[in-house]
């Protein structure tokens, strides 16, 4: 098996762990007391120090073989400071992303979310090809359309599906703020292959995971920043010991494994990129709403309305569209390619 494959194997696994756990694990956190929105932003990115262990093992084999092959010192980083400057400007993107994606499940059932999430794929498409000249077909512009149509249907029937003790203005203002974190997150992806494309050195998995590690330390102070002008280091100790699940000790879980399972989503979703595109992250990203809706509707009983099944069955409809124009376009590709094969002059071999 190529390591290429591989690393799409894993990537794929630690994405759909990462994109189905999140936004339960961000849920649950406001379901049982938790109001610091800064705090639920901070978690998401929180969990980059994971990224040093993988980074250490790449650097001490790195440094082993080139002691072995007798070269100069090796170098701790691979990074430059173009693509430094880059993920710079994409972890502050990302810390905003954050902030608006935890207001908006603040007031958000998990399964209303992902379905409004489930719109990014359209926003992405359409970035792409604007930034990254990602080729737009009748079945691309027909997923866009069902996807677009999905989130829109749910803005239709807002007052079917608030959560308990909200208002229909808390409901709107989440909906516009998980709207507009899918259209800025649909935004970074390709920016991120778009950096990946403009740099100056050779990309590597190692120099994505340390892009993965600089744009998420940058999102986190971001977040840290807006904690300490929130006042939330004030609050935490009450809102720990009050927390309904089960007080500082359950709370304490919840905040560490939230930490680290979102941080999944996004080394996964910037793998992908580095495996394939940005479009193909996009698409895998919405492709798991099905089974985010099914395990919150499961662990969280939420209330599964026949404007969220006309919602999910457009999201559908729109992935299926989106998958089969990719086989349809990878089969003209093959054509082309056979169709310039067989017009090549036949060379004439001699004895």
């Amino acid at each position: 098996m190529k390591m290429k494959t591989v690393l799409v194997i894993i990537n794929c696994i630690i994405l759909a762990i990462g994109n189905c756990g999140g936004p339960l694990m961000t849920r649950l956190y406001f379901r049982n007391g938790g109001k610091r929105i800064w705090f639920s932003s901070f978690l998401q990115t929180s969990g980059c120090p994971i990224i040093l262990l993988p980074l250490l093992f790449s650097f001490l084999t790195r440094h082993r073989q080139q002691q072995e092959q007798e070269e100069p010192k090796t170098t701790l980083f691979l990074i430059k400071p173009p693509l430094f400057l880059a993920s710079v400007v994409v972890g502050l993107l990302i810390g905003f992303d954050n902030y608006l994606y935890a207001y908006g499940l603040a007031y958000l059932p998990v399964s209303t979310s992902s379905l409004i999430i489930s719109s990014q794929l359209a926003f992405t498409a359409l970035f792409a090809f604007f930034m990254v000249k990602q080729r737009f077909t009748p079945f691309t512009i027909n997923a866009v359309v069902l996807l677009t149509l999905g989130a829109g249907s749910l803005a239709l029937h807002a007052d079917g599906d608030k959560l308990p003790k909200e208002t229909r203005k808390e409901y709107i203002v989440g909906f516009v703020m998980t709207v507009a974190a899918a259209v800025l997150y649909a935004f970074v992806l390709p920016l991120v292959e778009l950096a990946y494309k403009k740099a100056s050195q050779r990309i590597s998995y190692t120099l994505v995971l340390e892009m993965q590690l600089v744009l998420c330390v940058v999102a986190t102070c971001l977040c840290l920043v807006g904690m300490l002008a929130d006042g939330d280091f004030k609050e935490l100790g009450r809102e720990a010991r009050e927390f309904k699940l089960g007080g500082s000790k359950h709370y304490c879980l919840v905040v560490a494994f939230t930490a680290v399972i979102w941080q999944g989503f996004f080394l996964g979703s910037i793998g992908m990129i580095f495996c394939a595109s940005s479009l193909v992250s996009g698409v895998l990203i919405s492709a798991l709403l099905p089974l985010t809706e099914v395990l919150a509707v499961l662990f969280f009983k939420e209330k599964f309305q026949a404007a969220k099944g006309v919602s999910l069955f457009l999201s559908l409809w729109g992935f299926v569209s989106y998958f089969y124009g990719k086989i349809q376009s990878e089969k003209e590709k093959k054509k082309t390619q056979e169709a310039e094969l067989s017009q090549l002059p036949a060379t004439e071999s001699f004895a």
